[in-house]
């Protein structure tokens, strides 16, 4: 088992990183850092989602993502105001964006997508320009959006404008379905979607939230492919919680690795097209156990695992 003691002092690594860049392992593409260059299954490609290892800012978490043979980050830079979340707005601390680029390019790694641009009351979207800008500006090419208002013209409306803005910086919606929101089921995001009509929104599919909405798999196959730009990887006990702040507990504090759980994940991405999968794992007693380091890598070597045990036929 690998400890936090076995990692580079971050410390000592960012006075060193320009000397490193190109001459290191960090100056390797994702590929090259794997033995052989090789993937298992067909270029299986996988982004750490920033709620795994939510208590680390940008800058340390895409090290971490690197050391661990991620190909992606994901970062939350638009927060939620949730109790006690880190606040990484990037648009607003230029310094921890400028450390957020050294990262980048001292590891190679990209950014896929950020989060979490919520539709909701009181909030309008042009409120979330200066994340987009700043996404863009990382190289970033996807953001995640939720519904958090019972306003269904609101929302549709609020949608379409925030697609508009994305458009202009080269960045594309992806609503995610959330089980204790106001947008559901997959069921209900597809109509939303639909009604939207915008060729830069599609939907997100996170396995956890598919399971626990008891959306039915053949609701994949009828919507267009081009709707799925990346999934959330994870997985969770089989019985699922019967009330809200169940669901919320697991989602946020104690999801499990994949093959770990009850869920069937291999049936739900087997159908969709081979996009990255995103690993959104958070787990405060692993992280408490194990540290940030190591839960990254577990969740990646993990999902590897599974992936290459249960091959797309």
């Amino acid at each position: 088992m690998r400890s936090l003691k076995q990692h580079l002092d971050r410390r000592a690594f960012l006075k060193t990183a320009s000397a490193l860049m190109g001459t290191s392992a960090f100056g390797l593409s994702p590929q090259e850092r794997r033995p052989n260059g090789s993937r298992n299954r067909a270029q299986l490609r996988f982004s750490l989602a920033h709620l795994t290892v939510l208590g680390c800012a940008p800058p340390e978490m895409t090290y971490i993502a690197a050391r661990a043979g991620y190909d992606f980050v994901s970062y939350r830079i638009i927060t939620m105001h949730l109790p006690n979340e880190p606040d990484y707005n990037l648009a607003a601390n230029r310094e921890m964006l400028r450390q957020t680029k050294t990262a980048l390019a001292v590891t190679g790694l990209k950014v896929h997508d950020i989060e979490l641009a919520r539709i909701q009351d009181g909030v309008g979207p042009k409120s979330y320009i200066p994340a987009l800008e700043t996404a863009a500006e990382l190289g970033a090419h996807q953001v995640i959006t939720s519904i958090w208002t019972p306003e269904r013209a609101y929302a549709i409306d609020s949608l379409a404008e925030l697609c508009d803005l994305g458009k202009k910086v080269g960045l594309a919606m992806n609503l995610e379905f959330v089980t204790w929101s106001n947008v559901t089921t997959l069921k209900d995001a597809t109509a939303v979607c639909r009604a939207v009509n915008h060729e830069n929104l599609g939907v997100l599919i996170d396995i956890l939230h598919f399971n626990r909405s008891r959306t039915k798999l053949e609701e994949l196959d009828g919507l267009p492919r081009g709707w799925y730009h990346f999934a959330h990887v994870s997985d969770a006990p089989k019985e699922i919680p019967a009330t809200n702040e169940g669901l919320i507990h697991t989602a946020r504090e104690e999801r499990l690795y994949p093959g770990e759980g009850g869920i069937d994940i291999a049936s739900i991405v087997n159908r969709l097209p081979e996009v990255p999968y995103s690993l959104e794992i958070p787990n405060l007693a692993r992280v408490k156990e194990l540290g940030y380091a190591e839960h990254a890598w577990r969740c990646l070597e993990t999902a590897k695992k599974y992936f290459s045990d249960h091959a797309r036929l």
